[in-house]
């Protein structure tokens, strides 16, 4: 039996190429097109070989290389002497509407806690979150890269680590207890892609829906996102001019996140004796402290403060990164925490990421070893040492009454608005001057202003502009 057959092509029946596709991908692609859209019945014969492809005007051997592929993904069967014909009827049903996507719990809280960027581009970008290009030690990190690059089979042996490699590993250990005081072991740290892949770690391995996390408040809202992400309730801890309230914290809370050396967004350290009543409630209650130490290596007025991991490695779980001493690009961080929780994430991580990238990993392991990334921090700090006092200088006098806390570390400064004023309407009054600012998360009345990427005639000229409001 004949059976049906197709209408005759022309070259106007390929579909328009798309960047980079060889001809005979263009054909498949075609072809494939008429299957699925109905124009070619189940059972139609093509026509011969060299007809289809003087109709499509392209060689016989592209048009085999096309029929090819489309019978290996069975749209069409060649039969033999008996020609090719299609094979399955894909046509589209009717045309329905999409519905809505059908999202899971977790899906639907991790959508509510992301902020917005209003995005917009400005003379003045005073917006916390941009690049440092200056923070980039290219050089060390280049060589350091190209060196590693060529030693495949230390590569290979770290992806069986789920931890990462080990002499990273050693090499982190050995930083953080001679530079941060910390108390670490290799067998302690897990490399991580940075401090947010490690909060959805940790959360998803000590959260659920019925339990209860806290949060200084304001705080990160990348933190807040995903502990609440987790189905937990998140109970917010007030800040005060001298950090997080020890006495509001929740006795029921499994986890407790917090900045100490330089609380985000205020800038300001908890002092010891405050650290000392955390632990102590720590323990009291069972719970974890997950320390965020985001500004550690960037210090500006003199050496950062000791981290509180050190005086209690069994109850403080220690978050860090290197995507703003070494740039974005980079994409390393850690976690540092007691052996029995790193083996819970050394066994719950296949299911996720397996590994960091070992290239990175190996790399960071070799500039902390060589003293390169201290020689870059000695630089780095030097350049944010100015611009933050450049900017705290001309706000001063362009702004004498929003109320600044000099930022110790990190790459903004923290401005709380006179009474009366409200946030966002600042924002949005400087934004028509050309000026940038970030709205502090929960706190209707404080801005921040980000410094270390502009140089030092943006930072006066943005105070300027800022001084017409």
């Amino acid at each position: 039996m004949a059976g049906p057959r197709v209408q005759p092509l022309s070259p106007s029946d390929l579909l328009p190429p798309q960047p980079g596709e060889a001809l005979h991908a263009r054909v498949a692609r075609s072809l494939r097109h008429a299957v699925t859209q109905g124009h070619w019945p189940q059972g139609a014969r093509l026509p011969g070989h060299r007809t289809l492809a003087l109709q499509l005007g392209v060689s016989r051997n592209t048009l085999v290389d096309a029929l090819g592929q489309l019978e290996t993904e069975g749209y069409v069967t060649s039969q033999g002497r008996s020609g090719t014909r299609v094979s399955a009827p894909l046509g589209q049903g009717p045309d329905h509407p999409p519905g809505p996507l059908p999202l899971s719990a977790w899906a639907r809280r991790a959508l509510a806690g992301q902020d917005e960027d209003a995005g917009g581009t400005y003379e003045v970008d005073f917006r916390v979150g941009q690049p440092v290009p200056e923070l980039y030690p290219e050089a060390a990190w280049t060589q350091a890269l190209a060196r590693r690059a060529g030693q495949s089979r230390a590569g290979a042996e770290a992806l069986r680590d789920p931890l990462g490699p080990a002499e990273t590993r050693q090499a982190l250990a050995a930083y953080l207890n001679a530079e941060r005081g910390a108390r670490i072991t290799p067998d302690m740290v897990m490399l991580t892609g940075g401090t947010q892949s490690a909060l959805d770690a940790l959360a998803r391995v000590f959260l659920e829906p019925g339990r209860v996390a806290a949060s200084e408040v304001p705080t990160y809202s990348g933190a807040w996102a995903a502990l609440a992400a987790s189905g937990a309730d998140v109970v917010g801890v007030p800040v005060d001019a001298q950090g997080l309230e020890p006495a509001e914290l929740p006795p029921e809370a499994t986890l407790v996140y917090l900045t100490p050396a330089c609380q985000y967004p205020t800038t300001v350290t908890l002092p010891f004796a405050r650290q000392r009543a955390v632990l102590d409630w720590a323990a009291r209650c069972g719970a974890f402290v997950l320390e965020d130490d985001y500004a550690a290596d960037l210090h500006h007025t003199g050496r950062p403060p000791a981290v509180m991991q050190g005086l209690a490695p069994e109850r403080v779980i220690l978050l860090g990164s290197f995507s703003k001493s070494l740039a974005p690009v980079t994409r390393s961080g850690f976690v540092v925490a007691p052996e029995a929780v790193t083996r819970v994430l050394a066994g719950t991580r296949p299911l996720t990421d397996r590994v960091p990238g070992v290239l990175d990993a190996l790399a960071l392991g070799d500039i902390l070893v060589s003293g390169a990334y201290g020689r870059h921090l000695r630089r780095a700090r030097q350049g944010l040492r100015h611009r933050h006092e450049v900017l705290w200088t001309a706000l001063q006098a362009a702004r004498p009454d929003w109320r600044l806390t000099p930022a110790r570390a990190g790459l903004h400064l923290h401005a709380a608005l006179p009474d009366g004023a409200v946030a966002l309407e600042v924002v949005r009054r400087a934004a028509a001057l050309g000026v940038a600012l970030t709205p502090v998360p929960g706190t209707p009345d404080a801005v921040l202003l980000a410094f270390a990427h502009l140089d030092v005639p943006q930072l006066r000229d943005g105070a300027a502009r800022l001084a017409q409001l």
